[in-house]
């Protein structure tokens, strides 16, 4: 990974991160310089590993209506190769869109899409009830989504 980025890849990124379409000829134009310096920066940002990937964001309100849950639980673990049982389990599961280890008095944090209710209770008891080494789970229902961004601000990447 580059030791720094400068102003111009932090534009680049934050360009990219709002529209992942853009061409190089768009970047370059929005950033007043030539394809080619812009060409090699996004590729060094790709081959560095600071661009990851890029992805379609899927407004999940133009399909079937949904629910987003968030579950805090606990593990009941005494080695880290449970922990790990763990994971890999979690990672399997298309509904979990997301999963974060925590410090603090939860272990765990999970995002879920689930389609109404009635079908994240089905998940619940048949997916999140077999998954190695839970504990407790405590559930919470998304009322309103505020603010949803995947964009990282301006960070001095090192």
């Amino acid at each position: 990974m580059p030791s720094s980025l400068d102003n111009v890849d932090h534009q680049i990124l934050r360009l990219l991160q709002s529209d992942a379409k853009l061409n190089v000829n768009e970047i370059a134009q929005k950033l007043n310089l030539t394809k080619t310096p812009i060409y090699e920066r996004i590729k060094r940002l790709e081959r560095t590993g600071v661009i990851d990937k890029y992805v379609a964001l899927v407004n999940r309100q133009k399909f079937t209506p949904s629910i987003i849950v968030f579950l805090t639980g606990s593990l009941k673990v005494s080695e880290f190769e449970q922990t790990q049982e763990f994971y890999d389990a979690v990672t399997k599961i298309d509904e979990v869109l997301e999963c974060y280890l925590l410090g603090g008095d939860k272990d765990f944090m999970l995002k879920v899409i689930a389609k109404d209710l009635d079908s994240y209770h089905e998940f619940y008891s048949s997916m999140i009830a077999s998954i190695p080494h839970v504990g407790e789970i405590r559930s919470s229902f998304v009322l309103k989504e505020v603010k949803y961004s995947t964009a990282i601000p301006n960070m001095n990447l090192e």
